[in-house]
C-alpha cells in the first residue's frame, strides 16, 4: 500500500473498525432507551453509552491526527469536508422544522372541529387551559443573552485565530464554552420550574421536544469547542489549518440562530396575553 503512488488529491482512508463498533453501540443505546422507557434496567442505556462516547473519541482522533500530518487533508479533502459540514448543519435545520411544524401547527388549528382528539387535548385553546406558561423575560431572556453573547465570544476567538494570536482564541473558547454551560444550567433550572410536563398534552410535548433537542445541541456544541479548547492549548491550530474549529464555530453559530426563532416564536409569540407563572 505504500509503495503505490498517489496522483491526486483525495484522502484514501484506511481501513477503520470504528463504523462498524459505532453501529453496534448505537443499536445497544437505543435498545437501551426502550428497555428503560419500559421499566427495565437502565444497565444497558449506559453501556451503549458508553460505547457511543468511547468510539467519537477514538474515532475523532484518528480524523486529528490525519488533520495534523499537514499531508492527507488536502485543499479539496478540506473543500469536500465544508460540503459535508454544511449539508449536515442543513439536515440539522430540517429536524428542527419538523418540531416547529408541529408546534405551529397546534398554535394555529387549536380548535379545528374536524380533529376532535386536538380540540379534546387543547380545550380549544391554545395553550391548552391550565398551563402555566414560563414568563419569557425571566430565564428565556437570559439565555438568549447568554446564547448572543457566546456568539461574540466565538466569533472573538476565531478572528484571534486568523491573527495568529493564541490567546485571544483561547480566552474567546474558554468564555464561549463557559457560557454554553450556564445555558444549560440555567435550562435545567428553567425546566425543574415547569408548571406543565412532556406527558401532559400536545402543548407540554411540543415544547419539551424542540427545547430539549435544542438543549441537546448546545450541550454537544460545548463539548465541540471544549475538544477546541484542548486542541488549542497542544497547538494544533494555525490560522490557514483550523477547519475544526471552524466547524465547531458554524456549528455554534447554528444552535444561537435556532434559539432565537425559539425564543420569539414559544416563549414570546406562545405567551403573549396568556397569564404567565414565572
Amino acid at each position: 500500500m505504500s509503495a503505490i503512488t498517489k496522483n491526486h488529491d483525495y484522502h484514501m482512508v484506511e481501513p477503520s473498525p470504528w463504523p462498524f463498533v459505532m453501529s453496534a453501540a448505537v443499536f445497544v443505546f437505543a435498545l437501551g432507551i426502550i428497555f428503560w422507557m419500559h421499566q427495565w434496567t437502565p444497565f444497558v442505556f449506559f453501556i451503549g453509552l458508553v460505547g457511543v462516547l468511547y468510539t467519537m473519541y477514538a474515532w475523532w482522533s484518528d480524523v486529528i491526527k490525519e488533520a495534523n500530518n499537514g499531508v492527507d487533508h488536502t485543499p479539496v479533502v478540506q473543500m469536500h469536508h465544508r460540503y459535508g459540514m454544511m449539508l449536515f448543519i442543513a439536515s440539522e435545520v430540517m429536524v428542527f422544522f419538523g418540531f416547529f411544524w408541529a408546534y405551529f401547527d397546534g398554535f394555529f388549528r387549536f380548535d379545528d372541529i374536524e380533529q376532535y382528539a386536538r380540540v379534546a387535548a387543547t380545550g380549544g385553546h391554545w395553550p391548552p387551559t391550565g398551563i402555566e406558561l414560563f414568563d419569557p423575560f425571566h430565564l428565556p431572556l437570559f439565555n438568549t443573552l447568554l446564547l448572543l453573547t457566546s456568539g461574540t465570544t466565538v466569533t472573538w476567538a476565531h478572528h484571534a485565530l486568523l491573527e495568529n494570536d493564541r490567546e485571544g482564541l483561547k480566552w474567546g473558547l474558554i468564555l464561549t464554552v463557559a457560557l454554553g454551560a450556564v445555558f444549560t444550567v440555567v435550562q435545567g433550572i428553567e425546566y425543574s420550574e415547569a408548571g406543565f410536563s412532556f406527558a401532559g398534552d400536545m402543548y407540554g410535548a411540543t415544547f419539551f421536544m424542540a427545547t430539549g433537542l435544542h438543549g441537546l445541541h448546545v450541550l454537544i456544541g460545548t463539548i465541540f469547542l471544549a475538544v477546541c479548547l484542548l486542541r488549542a492549548y497542544r497547538g494544533d491550530f494555525t490560522p490557514e489549518r483550523h477547519l475544526g474549529f471552524e466547524f465547531a464555530a458554524w456549528y455554534w453559530h447554528f444552535v444561537d440562530v435556532v434559539w432565537l426563532f425559539l425564543f420569539a416564536s414559544i416563549y414570546v409569540w406562545g405567551s403573549w396575553g396568556v397569564a404567565l407563572s414565572h
